[in-house]
């Protein structure tokens, strides 16, 4: 079954989010600190950055050919609780600005997202769809 319009949006939505703020360390590490804190290891946060950017990147050329392979989804979704996990776990303990709590929140919504739409096309491909 093909994608939906709505997984296809959801995928560029978080392709665009994940994209811009992984080359945001490349473009000006001065502005990415001064938005969420200085950093000791900047070749860390440029390798995460790189890694969410080639994320980001796969998403968009997934939802521009309207391939939104079960794989897609699961690094897309999954990409999205780790990020807000890590966001979450080492703010409460301090160990990062509690501005990552934002992005925590985002990725959040992100697998929300994947999550009511992975539900849903389980129950339609069961036949246990609901009218809404």
């Amino acid at each position: 079954m093909p994608p939906t319009d709505e997984a296809v949006h959801l995928a560029r939505l978080q392709a665009v989010f994940y994209i811009v703020t992984g080359i945001w360390p490349f473009v000006s590490i001065r502005s990415f600190e001064a938005v969420t804190g200085p950093k000791v290891d900047r070749w860390l946060v440029k390798t995460v950055g790189a890694l969410v950017a080639v994320i980001g990147s796969a998403l968009a050329l997934a939802s521009r050919r309207r391939q939104l392979a079960p794989e897609i989804v699961v690094v897309a979704a999954g990409s999205a609780a780790a990020l807000a996990a890590i966001d979450t776990v080492y703010a409460a303990r301090r160990r990062i600005s509690p501005v990552y709590l934002l992005d925590a929140v985002a990725e959040i919504a992100l697998v929300a997202g994947w999550a009511r739409l992975w539900s849903r096309d389980s129950s339609a491909s069961t036949g246990n769809s609901r009218q809404q």
